[in-house]
């Protein structure tokens, strides 16, 4: 494959999302994922942010219904990140082409909102899930970045 050809099959699009997720069985996740993700994949290179949630829901989803390239980009380290986290980057470690450390000195609002531009920067799409109700969040930080870049966004509530 020559370069001409990546440029042309590649796209990236970053996703992000609430942590608590715990509201929705696993299958109703998975039915949004198939219908709101799945026409982005093909030939893609997808940014997750590698926290609980809707992070790890998607990262698991995708590694096993894709081929799409996947980067986890965390803010610290992924030691830093919570146990669940931890867990669904290891158990899908062979189907992630890059993590991404950005080593912030403090694990506090404004370096999930650095990781979150980080992603988006790199991105031509973003897809958020932000808890239905919830308009103050990292998501909607994140959504709202991608619109000042008059960026395209895909928002389902969940």
């Amino acid at each position: 494959m020559t370069t001409y050809d990546t440029e042309l099959i590649l796209h990236a699009v970053t996703i992000t999302g609430t942590r608590s997720t715990g509201h929705r069985p696993l299958a109703e996740y998975a039915d949004l994922f198939t219908t709101y993700l799945r026409p982005f994949t093909d030939n893609a290179h997808l940014y997750t942010g590698g926290a609980k949630g809707i992070d790890s829901l998607t990262l698991h989803w995708l590694a096993e219904n894709t081929a799409a390239h996947l980067t986890v980009v965390v803010p610290g380290t992924v030691e830093q990140q919570p146990t669940e986290a931890q867990q669904a980057i290891a158990r899908v470690r062979d189907r992630i082409t890059e993590v991404v450390e950005l080593k912030a000195a403090r694990l506090a609002a404004p370096a999930y909102h650095a990781r979150n531009r980080w992603m988006v920067d790199r991105s031509e799409l973003t897809i958020g899930f932000p808890r239905n109700g919830e308009l103050d969040s990292g998501t909607w930080q994140t959504l709202n970045y991608t619109r000042d870049l008059g960026k395209p966004h895909l928002i389902v509530p969940v």
